[in-house]
Formats: structure tokens, C-alpha cells, sequence
């Protein structure tokens, strides 16, 4: 117990400025096995600054999309991943002894969105009665295009489902093979700008917009000190980006390979900020969950409740407290 709270207390003062001489003492602090969707908090921490003077190792594990990292999660390959609500509710239901440690609020203007061609003659939701809709099964898409649906009065017996990953997905949409498209940014961004794609519903009054960070059971017990560091790097970095738009972009385009602007036009119009774990945040993924039970999505019903650490907001504070004096 003696040594842990020496751990502790050793990060918390690297955070305030300790010397390199005190920074090394922390190195006996396991490696933080960080699960990282297309480079994205890799990135993201790199260009920010905060990769740097890291008193423990991140291992870094690259995913393609959402579900193969919740899978990692779940089996524990992985200590921490950040998850949309949806596939959040997937690998928690999947009996994934997961909690979420830290919230990012993603506000913006296209974060996701069901978009439609052009040319479309859908001009509102009530219009895809009996249109193909195209998005990734269980992605934040999927459940944006039932939010969108309900709040139009139908049913998704109404509309016929084509499931495909994002770069397929396009594609449909481009050629007339699917007559609606729900996806997220980049791609919503790409398809206003590259294909004149029109938005017929968006996700920031459909959806709760939330990035979450999960980590293993096992990893908030053994690797409480380097989590408790890694959310406040994160939290800090997006504050970073957020006024940083163009240089967290030029970062980003060299990664994805996208054109800069596409990446600038994402960053300028997103605000990403963390917040508290509390109650209404978690019903708020519990109607998630319950929805998805309802779609027949899942079999079985999924209480959230349990799926959040609440003692993460104590030393969120904690350490913006101190940071700060």
C-alpha cells in the first residue's frame, strides 16, 4: 500500500514539474496498453505535446474500427480504448469486465449525420420509407439511422439495411446503389465537400455525442496511477486541438492520407471537451442499450449501470486542481 501511494504521489508530481532525475524513479510503472482506432489518440497526443516526459511506457495497438477494439477489450489484450455509445454497448454486452474511466463530449456540426446524394429527391427522414440505408452494423451510424427514423415516425421495417464498412459505403452512395448513407467524420465531411452530399438529419439533436473511455476491471486495479495520468494527458490534448484546429489537422491529413482541409473543416467546426461521469450520462446510454434491444440488435437486456467508474471524476479534479495552482 506504501509503494502505491509513493506511485501516486511520484505521477502527480511529474505532472507539476518534476525533474528528469524524479521522472525516471517512475519507470517501475507497468506499460499502459493503449487500443487506437486508425492512429487517431496517437496522433492526437503526439501533435499536442503530451507524449512527452511520460513516466511509464504506452504501447500504442492500431484498430480499423470500433468492434475489432472493443473485441481486444474484451478479451484484455488492451488496457484502454476509447468507444462511441454504441459500440460501447456491444462489448459491454458482450460481458466485457469493462468500466468507463473518462467521457469526451464531442460537439459539432456533422460529427454524424445520415446523408443522401445530391440529387436525392429524399429531402426528409419521412422520405426513406422504403429506402436502402447503408452504415456498419452496431456502428454510431446504425444507431443515428434509428434515432433518425423514429423521430420521423417510422419503423426500421420501413427501410431496408445494406450493412458495409464506411469505404464501401461511399461507394453505394455514389452510384445510386444505396439511397441514404449514416456515417461519421470524416466521412460525413468528405461527402459534403468531395460529393455534394446532402445532411437529412444530424447526430448533434439525435445523438449524446459521447466518446467513451473504457478500461479493463484489471487494469483500473493494477494500473490506476498510469489511467488516472493518461485520461488528464487525453483531456488535455483535446483542449490542445481545440484551439489548435489547423496544426492538429496538418497532423492528421499525414496519417489518413485525407486532403488538409477536409481535416481543418472537421477540427474548426468540432469542440471536444471531457466531462463528468454522472447518472444522466449513463441513462443516456441505457436508452442506448435498450433500443438496440428493441431493434432485435441484441437478444438479451443490457444494464449500463455497472459499466462506469465514477471515481475517475474525484481524481479528474484532483489533478485539474493541482495543475492549476
Amino acid at each position: 500500500m506504501s509503494r502505491l501511494f509513493s506511485l501516486k504521489h511520484l505521477l502527480l508530481g511529474s505532472l507539476l514539474g518534476l525533474s528528469l532525475s524524479q521522472a525516471v524513479q517512475a519507470a517501475d510503472l507497468q506499460p499502459l496498453l493503449v487500443a487506437n482506432q486508425k492512429q487517431s489518440i496517437k496522433v492526437l497526443l503526439q501533435v499536442s505535446g503530451e507524449l512527452k516526459n511520460v513516466p511509464y511506457e504506452i504501447q500504442f495497438s492500431e484498430f480499423p474500427a470500433a468492434a475489432p477494439l472493443g473485441e481486444a477489450l474484451n478479451a484484455g489484450a488492451v488496457d484502454v480504448g476509447g468507444l462511441g455509445d454504441a459500440p460501447y454497448v456491444f462489448a459491454y454486452g458482450a460481458g466485457a469486465p469493462l468500466k468507463v474511466v473518462s467521457i469526451v463530449h464531442m460537439e459539432g456540426r456533422f460529427t454524424t449525420a445520415v446523408l443522401v446524394p445530391k440529387d436525392s429527391p429524399v429531402q426528409t427522414l419521412a422520405d426513406l420509407k422504403g429506402k436502402r440505408i447503408v452504415t456498419g452494423r452496431g456502428s454510431i451510424g446504425h444507431f443515428l439511422a434509428i434515432k433518425a427514423l423514429r423521430s420521423a415516425g417510422l419503423q426500421t421495417s420501413d427501410v431496408k439495411f445494406v450493412y458495409l464498412l464506411p469505404s464501401e459505403s461511399r461507394l453505394l452512395l455514389d452510384n445510386g446503389d444505396a439511397d441514404a448513407w449514416a456515417t461519421w467524420d470524416p466521412y460525413t465531411t468528405i461527402a459534403i465537400t468531395q460529393s455534394q452530399a446532402r445532411v437529412i438529419a444530424s447526430g448533434n439533436e439525435l445523438l449524446t455525442n459521447n466518446l467513451y473511455f473504457a478500461a479493463t476491471s484489471k487494469a483500473i486495479e493494477t494500473k490506476r496511477v498510469q489511467l488516472d495520468d493518461f485520461v488528464a494527458r487525453v483531456e488535455r490534448a483535446y483542449n490542445w486541438a481545440n484551439t489548435h484546429p489547423e496544426q492538429y489537422a496538418a497532423a492528421q491529413a499525414q496519417v489518413t492520407g485525407l486532403p488538409v482541409d477536409v481535416h481543418v473543416a472537421i477540427d474548426k467546426a468540432t469542440h471536444m471537451q471531457r466531462v463528468d461521469i454522472d447518472d444522466t450520462i449513463i441513462k443516456g446510454l441505457q436508452e442506448t442499450a435498450d433500443i438496440y434491444q428493441q431493434e432485435g440488435i441484441v437478444t438479451k437486456k443490457i444494464d449500463v449501470s455497472q459499466g462506469f467508474d465514477k471515481s475517475f471524476n474525484a481524481s479528474r479534479a484532483r489533478v485539474a486542481q493541482a495543475t492549476a495552482q
